[in-house]
């Protein structure tokens, strides 16, 4: 890998807390963040999460054990707070003893957040908010990580140049934090740590490596595709709260549209409540990621990506990926110290 004297100065926090060489973390995606992409990048001396989704508590532990026979580097599990089987997920991390664990989907408890840091696990979870960061502090979290709605999959309602000026700017000294969504290239990792960031999330620059196990369909997809492309799904109701999903527009964003029409005609008939009509949007984002990325189909399928899919055309070794960001990264930093000696 490529020296990176003026990174380490930046972002050791970041190294610290993950206990990497490189704080550049590859985001958990359901059905692609498995044991072979996550070993990959924690091998290649960064940082990766491993998705759990609601999969049966059982096979989360076999992939866990998977993803140990693969590394000896930390890595993390992302936990859904939303799933079915949550609680279930957050035992086996705890009895796994990861060193740390990533809380995404609505906001844990603070008693939750305790029980991962009792099992000695760094705890991080994602602030879509100022008003969410500022909760997550005073629960007692080790680190942030701010996910603007550039990203691809689930968002929040924030562009990531706002969080970073609402949350970053303010609470960059209290604890790491780390910026995901809108990033692809060094170079914008270069301008991140010299803002305050102590790391940052990757998650559709990491589909595009040839260690990535999704089906040739899917990455052609993504090769083909510009930015504008990857759209937020849109809420209908109110009473259909649905969180935005960001993802290549196909035939298969059509049939969300009218699977929303279609529940809430059954809420107004009573057939349903709020909370089954909730599960039956979550059951097609994921059976519809499955569909794309495992099975292939892109008509109809969910393809998930952030809006840096029109960045990445090219397929690289994961290796080659890291080490192309870090080369990006330092040699921006060279340039800026450089061009600030000029003028101070």
């Amino acid at each position: 890998m490529k020296a990176t004297k003026r990174l380490n100065k930046l972002w050791q926090r970041g190294q610290e807390l993950l206990g990497v060489q490189y704080p550049i973390m590859c985001g958990a995606m359901t059905w692609i963040s498995e044991p072979k992409l996550v070993s990959e990048v924690c091998n290649s001396g960064a940082f990766a999460s491993l998705a759990c989704g609601n999969m049966p508590p059982e096979m989360f532990e076999q992939q866990i054990e998977k993803t140990r026979e693969l590394t000896d580097r930390p890595f993390a599990v992302n936990l859904i707070t939303v799933a079915p089987n949550y609680k279930h997920h957050l035992d086996v991390a705890v009895q796994a003893k990861l060193p740390v664990i990533v809380f995404g989907g609505a906001l844990p408890r603070d008693q939750e957040i305790e029980k991962a840091k009792s099992a000695g696990a760094k705890v991080l979870v994602f602030a879509s908010t100022a008003a969410l960061a500022k909760r997550m502090l005073r629960y007692g979290v080790d680190g942030l990580i701010l996910e603007g709605m550039e990203a691809g999959g689930h968002i929040g309602p924030v562009a990531g140049p706002i969080l970073w000026q609402q949350i970053l700017f303010e609470y960059a000294e209290q604890v790491p934090i780390f910026i995901a969504g809108g990033i692809s290239t060094g170079k914008m990792i270069a301008y991140l740590v010299l803002m305050g960031a102590s790391g940052v999330q990757l998650g559709t620059r990491f589909v595009m490596t040839e260690e990535c196990d999704v089906h040739d369909n899917f990455k052609a997809a993504f090769r083909k595709a510009q930015a504008r492309e990857a759209m937020a799904t849109p809420q209908f109701d109110s009473r259909l709260p649905v969180i935005p999903v960001r993802a290549l527009k196909n035939k298969g964003t059509g049939e969300f549209s009218k699977l929303q029409l279609e529940i809430l005609k059954r809420l107004d008939a009573e057939e349903i409540n709020r909370e089954t009509a909730q599960l039956e949007v979550e059951k097609f984002w994921i059976g519809g990621l499955h569909k794309a990325a495992i099975a292939g189909d892109v008509d109809y399928g969910s393809l998930m990506a952030g809006q840096t899919v029109g960045l990445a055309a090219e397929i690289k070794p994961v290796a080659a990926v890291i080490e192309e960001l870090l080369r990006d990264a330092e040699q921006e930093l060279a340039r800026i110290a450089h061009t600030l000696g000029q003028y101070i």
